[in-house]
């Protein structure tokens, strides 16, 4: 069995979350077994709702707290109709706007808080109680009540003191007793201390032996636990960006990025270390030679694959430009914006979508208008991207630092070509200069408009300049290196299978 371990996972995943989900594919393709380990609470919505879109299996998701109980990772099937089974003969009236409803008390203003799964149906994912004014009580459904959130007021708000997480009887399989920074656990048969300690329980509970492999996709506040309580497992750290800082790191010490820190400095109970490219892989290793005089076993195996090359049904749009991320900041897609504004000067046909949902959407939709690009620019947020990609011929980037790139692969996977910044690791893995796309140099100091300015310039020779066809082909060159089956090759060489 192969174990991923895990912090969170959102509707707007980074990432991590998609390597993981890939990764998964993988394994199915080698016919193992794999698990993946998921430790954050998830208050608003079913962890198998969030697994489930984007790309888990049911029987593939553990949950930290479910897994002390024999709830099954499943998606929310409990109905209002059952909850109000439980009032008894109490009198009561449900009103309903949208995913929210209330269920007031006759002759009482206390009432509970309906939370439903979507507009159209009467599934309920949680119900919060209220009395007197106060909140007492949420409760948390999937096909049944999975666990129970107790609240007293305490300086004048609702302070959680207690969670009951429950087995499928009604029995209580696990306890949390948060206490400002502290937070007590208690089983049937032991009290632990810290969420830490609950983590290395379930790591023993798993009964690991030589056979099992244990992957540790995020380190922050359980990867000591795991490394502790592995017991003869192999143990493989996944590198999901770059691992230090150039800026901080010089000729005697080297500045690991605080992520990878604490794993690096336990390299002699790690058996091997996992990027997404090789360029980082053999990077990774020569530091540890000169750094940390050791040698640890470094794998390059992409963080991601493809069931299969991409070829459009019709013809491309003309002057189509795409760009799909997290709308975050760091991902610089004012950038694009700016960059396909400046292109459209000389490209009248340029048209750019933007693929992606987050934080900088309304900043993002107000550049749009102050740059009168309304007519072909398009903020399409959420897409499925198999989609798209084919109805387009060029992918640009404007980030300036990418451990791999999953949309850089889906791109070229679907014969697009490509546009981005000459940094690692991710841009240089997929474009072949001047052969399927454009490396634009990024001096140090570079600056913003600048910056703009090179992506446009290469956006232009592109779509006036190059040959569109063989840069098409070329990219369909440089993703059949990551059809699934060559990347779960890559799988079964280090796990063994």
């Amino acid at each position: 069995m192969v174990y991923s371990f895990n912090l969170g996972i959102g509707w707007a995943s980074s990432g991590v979350e998609y390597a993981q989900a890939y990764r998964a594919r993988a394994f199915r393709a080698l016919g193992v077994p794999a698990r993946f380990v998921f430790t954050d609470m998830f208050p608003q919505e079913d962890i198998e709702h969030l697994t489930r879109n984007i790309g888990f299996a049911d029987d593939e998701v553990v949950w930290l707290y479910s897994h002390f109980s024999d709830f099954r990772t499943a998606p929310v099937s409990y109905t209002l109709a059952q909850f109000e089974a439980t009032l008894a003969d109490q009198g009561f009236r449900v009103t309903r706007d949208g995913r929210r409803g209330r269920l007031t008390f006759s002759g009482s203003k206390d009432y509970c808080s309906l939370y439903f799964v979507d507009e159209g149906h009467d599934l309920l994912h949680r119900v919060e109680y209220v009395s007197r004014g106060l909140l007492v009580r949420k409760d948390y459904f999937t096909y049944g009540r999975t666990y129970s959130e107790y609240y007293a007021p305490l300086d004048g708000r609702a302070h959680l003191y207690l969670r009951r997480f429950f087995n499928e009887d009604g029995s209580v399989a696990l306890e949390e007793m948060p206490d400002g920074a502290t937070t007590v656990f208690r089983l049937k048969d032991r009290v632990l201390y810290s969420k830490e300690d609950l983590v290395g329980e379930l790591v023993r509970s798993l009964g690991l032996t030589e056979k099992d492999v244990v992957l540790v996709d995020r380190t922050t506040g359980i990867g000591q636990a795991i490394l502790e309580n592995a017991g003869a497992a192999r143990v493989g750290v996944v590198v999901h960006a770059d691992h230090y800082s150039a800026s901080g790191t010089d000729d005697e010490h080297v500045l690991w990025n605080n992520y990878y820190e604490y794993p690096f400095d336990m390299h002699r109970h790690v058996d091997f270390y996992v990027t997404s490219t090789e360029a980082q892989a053999r990077l990774l290793e020569r530091q540890f030679e000169r750094y940390v005089g050791e040698t640890p076993r470094v794998v390059a195996i992409p963080v991601g694959s493809l069931d299969a090359l991409s070829r459009p049904e019709s013809p491309r749009r003309p002057f189509s430009v795409v760009t799909a991320s997290r709308l975050a900041s760091e991902k610089h897609v004012d950038w694009v914006i700016r960059a396909c504004a400046l292109a459209h000067e000389r490209v009248p046909g340029l048209t750019l979508d933007v693929c992606g949902a987050g934080a900088e959407a309304g900043r993002l939709e107000a550049l749009v208008g102050e740059l009168g690009a309304e007519g072909y620019v398009r903020l399409l947020g959420q897409c499925e991207m198999s989609e798209v990609y084919p109805r387009h011929e060029l992918y640009l980037s404007g980030s300036t630092s990418e451990g791999f790139g999953l949309s850089l692969m889906e791109a070229v996977g679907s014969g697009l070509a490509l546009i981005g910044f000459d940094v690692p690791y991710g841009n240089p893995t997929f474009v072949d200069d001047g052969a399927n796309g454009h490396l634009v140099p990024l001096a140090e100091g570079m600056q913003e408009d600048d910056r703009v300015r090179a992506l446009a310039g290469e956006v232009v020779r592109y779509f006036l300049e190059d040959d569109k066809a063989a840069f098409e082909e070329r990219s369909y060159e440089v993703a059949s290196a990551y059809l699934t089956d060559r990347v779960a090759a890559r799988w079964g060489e280090v796990i063994g299978a």
